[in-house]
């Protein structure tokens, strides 16, 4: 089992950064996919970004403007969201699965509570 608890969203204006922080529980830390989703009232959860030992998965929207990193000694990820837009308001979600197809196709095996983020105009 892997307990994830996301920190860090916020209000934020757009062209403005914000830094998410995911806390993971639990074994083999290390092992784990590790992913950022996010999810809009009435919309499935949407694949952000995704990071296994040194290497990176980032969808379009995100691509250029996210960096998703981790620390594997603290059982950390981060996402660090620059030039936000108006159209990233979400919930963010933090999601770990043992395949990086899983991931991809959004079907983590675990999720974190979600944290708020909101970019005004």
């Amino acid at each position: 089992q892997v307990q994830l608890v996301e920190s860090g969203g916020g209000l934020v204006q757009a062209g403005g950064s914000l830094r998410l922080s995911c806390t993971a529980s639990g074994r083999n830390f290390r092992a784990y996919v590790m992913g950022w989703f996010r999810q809009t009232p009435g919309k499935e959860p949407e694949f952000v970004a995704s990071m296994i030992g040194s290497s990176t998965d980032y969808s379009d929207s995100a691509e250029g403007r996210f960096t998703i990193s981790r620390d594997n000694a603290k059982n950390m990820v981060y996402l660090q969201m620059n030039s936000l837009e108006p159209e990233d308001t979400a919930v963010y979600y933090c999601a770990a699965s043992a395949s990086i197809q899983a991931m991809v196709s959004s079907r983590p095996s675990f999720w974190g509570q979600g944290t708020q983020v909101t970019v005004s105009s």
